[in-house]
């Protein structure tokens, strides 16, 4: 391998080597690992809670397993603190070896999980301990995948290199997409939730055996060999990294001032514009998947494109530029998703009038991200029931003491105490003043993996440009974390900023967004999450971020 002052002089534009190919192959693959694996279980989180909650009722069991697929978000800094320690005491690769292992093992032994009708309640505790598993692996493994890339780039071409692994996560959505797809389709939908479901989390045992067979072949970084033969690792990461004010200040700014707006652009782009689309614009999930799919094969070399153009512009120009025209243009470009795929909603909307009345004091908040709570004021019951029947509402105040009161269109609508019973309710009295039926002729609907209208186009293009937007912000984040810390201390700072971002404030946006539309009653009002903390880290990255293109990581202080 080429030592550390001859990677460092090749700063000129260059064919890859073998060996940088391999580097970016055996890091990336953690990567699709990730997000292969975040795909199955949101999409497959109902069948996996019919198998492993089926002590509760449905919506109960739905609530369970959103719950233990958020363990795997909440542990995930934790992941970062650990493995991130260890990554700048015993190295890169021996680190991100340990984390692909477990992340692999934990995905396929839920393939292998009996169910709760087999064994009772361990089979949900071993679920929600395997989530936590793969989420500790997860907070080590993309810190290292991003530092041992980096660290074995030329040069002034750092963001082209790392730019590979984020290409990566894309990669592992769409093979789950083709995974899940094909195996519906193959199977048929009854032989798919009874058995079917558990083949995309067998089947990634192959995954691991490709990635670990890779990494068990690989060198050490050069940066961190360089450190540990002049003898000048850190002792005592965890402390130099959040106990010295220097190092702590960076961090705070590193999540404030990129990645808290990379993670709600991430998320918004391609996770919540899924759940919007089935939920809100209630297209089936066949047409919705492939729509999704066909943007990320369209947009997915923007990541490529924004990564080396970091290289020639900055990290933060790029980062802050797309944090600024996302915050901008979401609540357009939503509105015009409605427009095209679900006209008639988009009608309804506006025509269609729908109050609530209701004394304020009887009426609590509705704020219910991980959806745990249980409402039974009439007020908040039927609030909740609107949302979830993607019915617009308009609140208004009744007189004191006043028992809560539905109309649409001046008609009276009875509510009922649970909300399972008033959803159905409300929707039928919604389609009868004018919202679509659920497969009405009027919504984007595919027959095929291609499509093959002028409307399902239309809306790829506009889901294109969401990811996108997510190309830009996400590309040259791994670089630019890299660039923010010095060498001793770089696997544990970098990675807990990252984890933190993406876990905490992207990984909740979907049920975030949710439920801030529940408590209003407009479709497009949970955009104000990704909105407003897009805006805040374009304003703190204006004001504090510094410029790092140019930092030399090779040193053990920056």
């Amino acid at each position: 391998m080429a030592d550390v002052a001859a990677m460092g002089s090749r700063a000129e534009p260059r064919p890859m080597t073998q060996e940088e190919k391999k580097v970016i192959l055996a890091s990336s693959l953690g990567t699709v690992f990730e997000w292969y694996d975040f795909y199955l279980y949101g999409s497959l989180a109902a069948m996996i809670g019919a198998q492993f909650f089926s002590a509760f009722d449905v919506s109960t069991r739905n609530v369970f397993a959103l719950l233990a697929f958020a363990a795997g978000f909440l542990v995930r800094p934790f992941g970062a603190l650990f493995f991130g320690r260890l990554g700048d005491l015993i190295g890169r690769k021996q680190t991100f070896l340990v984390t692909i292992l477990i992340m692999g093992l934990s995905t396929f032994l839920v393939g292998l999980l009996p169910s709760y009708a087999s064994i009772g309640w361990p089979a949900p505790v071993i679920l929600i301990l395997l989530r936590m598993l793969q989420g500790l692996a997860l907070g080590g493994e993309y810190g290292g995948a991003a530092v041992y890339v980096a660290e074995h780039a030329p040069v002034g071409r750092r963001g082209f290199y790392t730019s590979w692994i984020q290409t990566t996560a894309t990669l592992g959505l769409l093979l789950s997409l083709m995974v899940i797809l094909g195996l519906r389709l193959w199977l048929g939908e009854k032989a798919f939730a009874d058995y079917g479901w558990r083949i995309p989390f067998l089947g990634s045992i192959f995954l691991l055996a490709i990635s670990v067979w890779i990494r068990l072949q690989m060198q050490e970084s050069p940066a961190f060999q360089k450190m540990k033969d002049e003898g000048t690792r850190s002792k005592a990461p965890l402390g130099e990294a959040f106990g010295q004010w220097k190092n702590l200040k960076v961090v705070i700014i590193a999540l404030l001032g990129l990645v808290a707006g990379q993670a709600v652009v991430w998320y918004t782009g391609q996770f919540y514009a899924l759940f919007f689309m089935q939920s809100i614009l209630k297209i089936d999930l066949f047409s919705a998947n492939v729509l999704v799919a066909w943007s990320l094969i369209l947009g997915t070399g923007g990541f490529i494109f924004f990564g080396s153009l970091s290289d020639k512009i900055g990290r933060k120009p790029v980062i802050l530029a797309g944090c600024l025209i996302a915050a901008l243009t979401f609540f357009p470009l939503f509105q015009a998703l409605t427009k095209v795929a679900n006209p008639k909603l988009d009608t309804a909307i506006n025509t269609v009038k729908v109050e609530v009345t209701a004394d304020p004091a009887s009426c609590g908040n509705v704020i219910d991200p991980v959806g745990i709570r249980s409402f039974t004021a009439p007020c908040d019951v039927a609030r909740v029931s609107l949302a979830r029947a993607a019915v617009k509402y308009d609140f208004k105040p009744g007189a004191a003491g006043a028992q809560a009161k539905l109309t649409m269109n001046g008609k009276d609508v009875p509510i009922a105490a649970a909300i399972p019973a008033n959803i159905a309710a409300f929707g039928k009295a919604a389609i009868e003043a004018g919202y679509p039926a659920p497969g009405d002729a009027s919504i984007v609907k595919l027959n095929s993996v291609i499509p093959t209208t002028a409307q399902a186009w239309s809306v790829v293009a506009i889901l294109t440009i969401l990811v996108l937007y997510v190309t830009a912000v996400y590309g040259p984040i791994a670089a630019a974390l890299v660039e923010f810390f010095p060498t001793r201390i770089r696997y544990t700072a970098m990675s807990l900023p990252y984890h933190i971002g993406n876990g905490w404030f992207g990984g909740f946006l979907p049920p975030t967004s949710f439920a801030m539309v529940a408590a209003t009653g407009d479709i497009y009002y949970g955009l104000w999450y990704p909105v407003v903390v897009a805006l805040g880290t374009f304003v703190i990255g204006l004001l504090f971020v510094k410029e790092t293109k140019d930092r030399d990581i090779y040193s053990v202080e920056n």
